[in-house]
Formats: C-alpha cells, sequence, structure tokens
C-alpha cells in the first residue's frame, strides 16, 4: 500500500466521521445521549466522592501489619485512582441500554463508553502502574490502542498492521504480530520478575536455612521462573521451539568461543553456593587484594562492600581458582595482637598480668576459645617490647573498633601503674668544638 493509498484511505475515514459529527449534531437522540453521559459522569464524581474514604479506609490496614491478606489489601488500594472512569463507564453501560431501547440508536453513549474507559487505561498507565518497564508499553502501545478504540478506528489500524508485512532474512512477520508479541513478552516476563521477587523474599525469611542454600534455592527458582515464561512466550506466540534449533547452536558456538568466561563463572557461582565455602555476610579476602563483606552472589560475579561504602564486582572464578582469606565476619572468632613497650627501668614481671587484665575488660573481647595472652617479644632499642593477643567476634573495621580500644585500655592501665612508655632517644656527640663568639 502506497502514501497515496494511505492519505486517500484517511481522508475517506476523516469525512465518515464528520458526517457522523453532523449527523450527531442535529439529532435529538444524540443530545439526549450525551445529556444521560453528563448526567452518569457527575453521578459517578458523586459516588466516588463518597465512596473513596469507604475503600481507601478497609483497604489500608495497620502499617506493622505484613501478612499476605494485608499486602493483598495494599495492592487493591493501588487501583483506587480508577474509581471515577469505572463508575462513569459502567453508569453509561447502563444507560446505553436505556436510550437504545428507547430510541433504537445509542452511538453517541457507546462513544462516551469508550471515553471513560481511555481516561480509565491513561490513569492506569499514569498513577497505577509503578513498574518502569511496564510504564514504557502501557505508555506507548496501550493508551494509543485505548485511544483508537474510543476513536473507533481499532479495527481498522489492525487490518492495516496485519497486513503490512515485514520482511527480516528469510524471515517476516506483521507489524501487528510484532506488537503482540512486544505486549504478551512484557507482561509475561513482568509476571515472572514479581513472581520471582516475591519467592525470593519468602526463602530469605526461611532462618533454618544455610545461607548459601537459600542462595542457590533462590537462584534455580529464578531460572526456572524465566525458563517457563521464555516458553510460554513462545507457545503463545505459536512459535515452534524447533526453529529455535539453530539459535542454540549458534549459542554453543559461541559459549565454546567467545562466552567460556561467562560459563565458568556461572558453573563457579554454583559451586560456591552448594559448598558454602564463603556466603552472603562473609568478610574475605583474595589475592588480588580485594577486600569485603559478600553482599550479594549472582550468576556471574560476588559483590564486596567495602567499609568505606565502594563495591566491588569479583568474577565467581576467582573464588575458585585463588586462594581466599574467609574472616567469617557472620560469626566467627578472629585473634588480633597489639605491640607495645615499657622502659627498661619496669619490672617487666608485673607486665603481663597488668595487661591481660585490663584488655580482659573491654565487652568485645572474648574469653573462648582464649582469653587475652601478653607475651614479651624482645628487647628493642629503646625499651621492652610486648604484645597481647586477643579473640573477638568479627572483624576489626567499619562499625568495629577493638584494636583502638585495646591500645586505649593498654596506655591506661600502664600509666595508672606508673609505667613508661619509652621513645626514641638519640644522642648527638660533637667532636669539633661549638664556636665561641
Amino acid at each position: 500500500m502506497d502514501t497515496t493509498e494511505i492519505a486517500e484511505n484517511v481522508l475517506a475515514k476523516l469525512l465518515e466521521l464528520w458526517e457522523v459529527a453532523q449527523g450527531w449534531l442535529f439529532s435529538p437522540a444524540a443530545w439526549s445521549q450525551f445529556g444521560l453521559l453528563v448526567v452518569a459522569y457527575l453521578v459517578a464524581v458523586f459516588a466516588a466522592k463518597r465512596l473513596r474514604p469507604l475503600f481507601e479506609k478497609l483497604l489500608t490496614p495497620p502499617a506493622e501489619n505484613e501478612g499476605y491478606l494485608a499486602r493483598a489489601r495494599r495492592f487493591a488500594a493501588l487501583f483506587l485512582p480508577l474509581l471515577l472512569p469505572l463508575l462513569a463507564y459502567a453508569l453509561t453501560g447502563a444507560g446505553e441500554s436505556v436510550t437504545r431501547s428507547l430510541f433504537g440508536s445509542g452511538a453517541v453513549i457507546a462513544f462516551g463508553k469508550r471515553v471513560f474507559l481511555f481516561l480509565a487505561v491513561r490513569i492506569l498507565v499514569k498513577e497505577v502502574i509503578s513498574d518502569p518497564l511496564m510504564q514504557v508499553l502501557g505508555r506507548y502501545i496501550l493508551v494509543p490502542v485505548a485511544g483508537l478504540y474510543a476513536l473507533g478506528l481499532l479495527e481498522p489500524v489492525m487490518t492495516y498492521l496485519d497486513t503490512t508485512v515485514v520482511p527480516l532474512g528469510n524471515l517476516s512477520f506483521s507489524i501487528l504480530f510484532a506488537i503482540r508479541f512486544v505486549l504478551v513478552a512484557g507482561a509475561i516476563f513482568w509476571f515472572g520478575r514479581w513472581s520471582n521477587d516475591q519467592s525470593s523474599q519468602f526463602i530469605k525469611k526461611q532462618d533454618e536455612m544455610r545461607p548459601a542454600m537459600r542462595e542457590l534455592t533462590a537462584k534455580t527458582i529464578e531460572i526456572a521462573i524465566f525458563g517457563m515464561a521464555f516458553l510460554l512466550v513462545m507457545n503463545i506466540m505459536g512459535i515452534s521451539l524447533t526453529s529455535l534449533a539453530v539459535l542454540t547452536g549458534v549459542i554453543g558456538v559461541g559459549l565454546g568461543f567467545g562466552l567460556q568466561k561467562i560459563a565458568s563463572n556461572f558453573i563457579s557461582g554454583v559451586i560456591l553456593l552448594l559448598e558454602g565455602q564463603a556466603t552472603v555476610g562473609d568478610y574475605v579476602e583474595l589475592d588480588g587484594g580485594e577486600a569485603g563483606t559478600i553482599i550479594k552472589m549472582t550468576a556471574r560475579a560476588t559483590i564486596l562492600e567495602t567499609y568505606d561504602g565502594r563495591w566491588i564486582v569479583v568474577p565467581n572464578e576467582d573464588f575458585i581458582t585463588t586462594r581466599v582469606v574467609n574472616f567469617s565476619d557472620s560469626g566467627s572468632a578472629n585473634r588480633y595482637e597489639a605491640d607495645f613497650s615499657v622502659s627498661y627501668d619496669t619490672d617487666i614481671n608485673r607486665v603481663p598480668a597488668i595487661i591481660e587484665a585490663a584488655v580482659a575488660k573491654h565487652p568485645g573481647v572474648l574469653n573462648l576459645p582464649f582469653p587475652p595472652d601478653c607475651e614479651l617479644r624482645g628487647f628493642g632499642d629503646s625499651g621492652v617490647d610486648f604484645s597481647v593477643e586477643f579473640w573477638v567476634e568479627g572483624i576489626d573495621d567499619g562499625k568495629n573498633k577493638f584494636m583502638s580500644d585495646v591500645l586505649f585500655l593498654i596506655w591506661n592501665a600502664l600509666k595508672a601503674e606508673d609505667i613508661t612508655i619509652p621513645y626514641p632517644h638519640r644522642v648527638v656527640e660533637l667532636r669539633t668544638p661549638l664556636p665561641t663568639s
């Protein structure tokens, strides 16, 4: 169909609409139907103002209530903005049956009903839907479709789109098929993502499961949900799965050449989740110097969060092929050492008991597996060197200041016992006499 033919069809449709408008303008039945539309809208406005506060009270549970029924009520409350147009649509539908029985015609009121439906769709996309993908689909597909339906142009436009074929190599498809595919696929995958979010939240609340098992279960469910969504889209759109054999072969070749790292990281992630050697909440340090708390484990990489707020994305393969130090920040004791010195004038036999008693007062220092242990380490240039070993739960960083607190305790304990902490001294010998003035 060329441009001239399209222009002629559009012009003919506009002339037809003009003739309909003229018929409505000079028809008493049309004016009666228009009056019914106005009455239906005003009644809907009045009813919505009275009913909406009641529905809001009914659909708003207490803030602390997080049960399934409460969440269902909050979800239903999201659709309250649709109350006015849907009431107007319902009242107009009742008025349409009346006008058809009285005048034998209801074209005007049917048009008004379609307009109210268009307003409901517009409010749905603008105020109710919050998902970015669904908003894009609604704004650029659903709202234009509702507008065409309101104008009575939906059927001819769909016929035109169905007859317009787009060639793509050996394949060809109509524009209408492409639009339907986008709508169906978007809706199904949005529902799949919502289902995956709900299942992930449910699994993460199962405290009796190991963290690694929770992550593995969540990933398995995610793969299953999106796999079923893909197969469902293919089935609904009538695409034979056998036609994907070539695509599968291409993917296999890609894995063999360019996607080896992705496949390796995915398999490494599964191994990590199965073994549980490193899981969410652990503080780890890799050979490459990366260190932080594991906050998320994805199919491709593990995300570490440092104590200065930065995120480090580490490929899962690095956890399998390199040495990893796991400090087990999620619940394992770690040993630290605090070094200090005392003056040579000190009775060093008193020092261990004083320091061990002082460090043991810290609420974070553990008695198991070992209590604080002060050891003599050597005789330095300026003083006698000691070190106290202590065990704590967690890592000495971020919110924990174990080393700083222990050093304060050592300082205060030595000062309380009048034990001097030495500092370097240097003796300068001048072999040449100073000049005299």
